[in-house]
């Protein structure tokens, strides 16, 4: 007798259809290998996801920065265009072309009634031609269709020969306007 006995049946056509006993080991060793390769892949696929996430943010923070970087220039420019305007020579230019003049000494009126101080008139020099707001706004070179109309009772003074220090306001630098406002 040899070390095997022999199958009959049912047992034998099995027997037949699987291989001998060596092929156990390979048959084994094949999922494995097939795991290891999608783990690899799966981390390689990971990994490049990540890297094209980063340079992606790395380009938003690029142009957020750039972003800032302009809406702070934008920023800078209408503080000087604050600036100018609110400069004491420019108010007193745009309170001219307005057809304000220098007050008088003021008097002031205590709780009682009184009143505290010797009030003066402003200076009754020639009224000043005032403009329509639309007139004062037109672009030059006539663009505008209104002519400057003047508003007031006395005809505006006729040129003198010597302009006056009133007459010719200082030249203040030109605020650009200020878009959206």
């Amino acid at each position: 007798m040899s070390g095997k006995p022999e199958l009959k049946g049912r047992a034998a056509r099995l027997a037949r259809l699987l291989p001998p006993g060596g092929g156990r080991g390979q048959a084994a060793r094949a999922p494995f290998v097939l795991l290891v390769v999608l783990l690899l892949g799966g981390g390689l696929i990971g990994l490049l996801v990540l890297n094209s996430a980063l340079s992606e943010g790395s380009f938003q923070l690029d142009d957020l920065k750039q972003e800032t970087k302009s809406l702070t220039d934008e920023e800078q420019a209408l503080q000087r265009d604050i600036d100018a305007y609110s400069a004491p020579r420019a108010l007193q230019r745009r309170a001219r072309e307005l057809g304000m003049v220098p007050g008088g000494d003021p008097a002031f009126l205590a709780p009682d009634g009184t009143v505290k101080g010797a009030p003066s008139a402003a200076p009754t020099g020639t009224t000043p031609l005032v403009l329509a707001p639309e007139a004062l706004t037109a672009p030059p070179g006539g663009a505008a269709t209104a002519s400057p109309t003047p508003v007031g009772t006395r005809p505006p003074p006729a040129p003198s020969a010597t302009p006056t220090a009133a007459a010719t306001p200082t030249q203040s630098p030109i605020p650009t306007p200020t878009p959206g406002r």
